[in-house]
C-alpha cells in the first residue's frame, strides 16, 4: 500500500469494486466498466482497478497474497528486525562487561 493517506474509507472501496463487479457484464469488459465508475467516485480509474485485484486476491479468486496475510508478514518481519537489533545491543553489552572483568585488577 501507499504512504500516502487513504481518502476513501473501506466501505466506499467495497461498493465500488461490487458496482465494477456488477456492471462488467453489462458493459462488456472490466476496464470499461472501471472508467464509467471512477469518476463517479472520485479516483483514478487505475485506483480502482487496483482495488478491484486487491479484493480478488483477498477473495481467493486471484492469486496473490492476501491482505491480511501480507499484514502478518510485515508485523512479523518488523519484530524479526526488533530482535536481532536487541541481540546485537546484548553481545555488544555482554563483550563490553566481560572486557572490563579481565582488565580488573586481582585482589591481593
Amino acid at each position: 500500500m501507499s504512504k500516502t493517506t487513504n481518502k476513501f474509507s473501506p466501505e466506499v472501496r467495497e461498493r465500488a469494486v461490487r458496482m465494477v463487479q456488477d456492471s462488467e457484464v453489462e458493459r462488456g469488459s472490466r476496464w470499461s466498466a472501471i472508467v464509467a465508475i471512477a469518476p463517479k467516485i472520485g479516483c483514478a480509474a487505475q485506483t480502482l482497478n487496483e482495488w478491484v485485484k486487491r479484493a480478488e486476491v483477498d477473495g481467493g479468486r486471484r492469486a496473490g497474497v492476501a491482505t491480511e496475510m501480507a499484514e502478518r508478514m510485515k508485523a512479523l518481519e518488523r519484530e524479526n528486525r526488533e530482535l536481532r537489533q536487541a541481540n546485537e545491543i546484548l553481545r555488544k553489552a555482554s563483550a563490553y562487561f566481560a572486557q572490563a572483568e579481565l582488565d580488573r585488577r586481582p585482589k591481593t
